[in-house]
This record gives C-alpha cells, structure tokens and sequence, in this order.
C-alpha cells in the first residue's frame, strides 16, 4: 500500500518537448498536475507526486542533491553530467543523437581528421571521452547556446551537438560525419530513496509500463477456418495464448489475440496466408502484464 502522506517529489524540464513528452506519459498514467502560468511546482491530483519544473541541465544534480526524488531528463544531459543516480527506466520517446559536424566544404576522412581542431559543444565531457577513446588531439571549446554558428563565425573547426532531425546543420551549411551517442527520456531517481516513496515510484512504474506496453502492442480479432486454427495460434501466440471461440457458422471460429506493433505487417502476411479472413486491428488504452 502507498502511504498517502509521503509525495514522491518529481523533476521535470520545465518546458520544450522533453517536457511535453513526459506531461503525456503522466497524463495516460492517471497522473495529472495542475500547471498555471510561471508556476515551477505542482502537486499531482488523485496520486502521491508533486513536480518541480527545471532547467533540463539542472535537473540531474536536483536528484542527486535529495531536493528531487526522482527526474525525466535526456540521457545526455544526465551523461554529461556524471552524478551517480539510478537510472529506472529508459523512456523510449524525445530520442535525438549526439554528433560531430564540420563544413559542408571539408573532405572527412575519419575521426583523425579532428587531430589539432577545435571543437565547439555544450557536452565537452562526452566528447573528451570520445575523443581520449580514440586517441584524438583536439581543443575543446565549451559554449552554452548556438553551437551551430561557432564555424561560421571563425570560432571553432567544428561542431558536437545535439542532432535531430539534421535541418539546423543544413541551414548553417554543416554535415554530420559521426555520431557519439544516441539519446532518449530516462528516468533516473536517488539512491537514497526510503521504503514509502520507492512504493510510490513503483506503482508509477507500473502504470508507465501499462501505457508504453500498450502503445507498441495491437488487439487482433479474426475469423478462422477451424482446420488451421493451430498454425494460427502458432503466429498469434499473444500474452499467454490466442482466445478461440467458436462461430455461428460451422467450422469456423474467431481468434482474439495481441500483436506487436513493430511485427504488424509481417505478422498479418502469416495470417492471410494461413486462410484468416475479416481481420480487425484494435488499438490497445492500457495493458497489464
């Protein structure tokens, strides 16, 4: 049982997407906040949690401090920067990648060619990791803000930022020539965390895992000639095993089953092939494991 009078205290980046993402997740959790205007803290309705809204590049050091239990932060901001906290589950959404980029103009011919640069980033100590990993020579030249525009404006050779969809380098004439790390959400919390409030994080995990099981998972139904209803639940082999009920019609039964998404198509091949026939796809609210 959740002891109703301790709050797991929560830190999320107070805006962008990270924050939009994570809002979403808490939202399909039964976890909601109200949130006005300004406002850096919020006491959840109908569940233990109160948010605090931070600056993303704070909010590693919150949780390690104590001030925060537990946050949702990239995963490059928490690589950045090292606090030793324990990572609870990996997010899978607000993915993005880490990356060198140089001039459009300039011949690249493998990591050697950042021997003697100088390089502009906001993450200097994944990229000294990257680059003492690969025996390179490089000047690192840490700024704040505005990476991109550090080679066109004479201040550096080259750039390691964050890259998403790539259209921010081809507007400041760069290309991506190597990726250092691919990032995503993580919720990462304390170690310290006492006996109430690891209950209280648990149960949110469990309702974090009934909504993301259930966005990458189908509900099928289809009819089936009753002879190749075995091959069929061999395809379908859902949580434990297909629901087979018979039809009206004689020799025939409906097949109820979950599907993974990233299979969808290959699966549904299988299935036309095995005689299936009226096959519904059914997205799934929640799903309990």
């Amino acid at each position: 049982m959740i002891d109703t009078e301790k709050t797991l205290r929560i830190a999320l980046q107070k805006k962008g997407r990270l924050l939009d993402d994570s809002m979403s997740l808490m939202k399909d959790s039964g976890i909601k906040f109200n949130i006005g205007t300004g406002r850096l803290v919020a006491q959840s309705t109908g569940f233990p949690v109160e948010a605090l809204f931070l600056r993303d590049d704070d909010i590693p050091q919150t949780v390690f401090d104590g001030v925060a239990d537990v946050g949702i932060v990239g995963e490059n901001e928490y690589a950045e920067k090292g606090y030793k906290l324990d990572v609870v589950k990996r997010l899978g959404f607000s993915r993005c990648r880490l990356s060198l980029a140089i001039p459009k103009g300039e011949h690249y011919s493998g990591v050697g060619w950042f021997n003697g640069k100088k390089v502009a980033t906001s993450y200097p100590k994944i990229l000294k990791k990257f680059f003492d990993e690969k025996k390179i020579q490089a000047v690192i030249h840490e700024i704040a803000g505005s990476v991109e525009i550090a080679p066109g404006i004479g201040l550096a050779d080259a750039i390691f930022d964050i890259v998403s969809s790539g259209s921010t380098l081809v507007a400041n004439n760069l290309k991506e020539v190597a990726v250092v790390m691919y990032s995503e959400a993580v919720l990462v919390a304390n170690k310290d965390l006492d006996e109430e409030k690891r209950a209280i994080l648990d149960q949110m995990m469990f309702r974090f895992d009934a909504v993301q099981a259930s966005a990458s998972n189908k509900y099928v139904l289809l009819n089936a000639p009753n002879d190749r209803v075995k091959d069929i639940a061999n395809i379908l082999p859902g949580m434990k095993s297909p629901t087979v009920l018979p039809l009206a019609e004689e020799g025939w039964s409906s097949v109820h089953s979950v599907i993974q998404e990233e299979k969808f198509w290959e699966v549904i091949d299988q299935l036309k092939s095995c005689g299936a026939q009226g096959i519904l796809i059914i997205p799934i609210e929640k799903m309990i494991l």
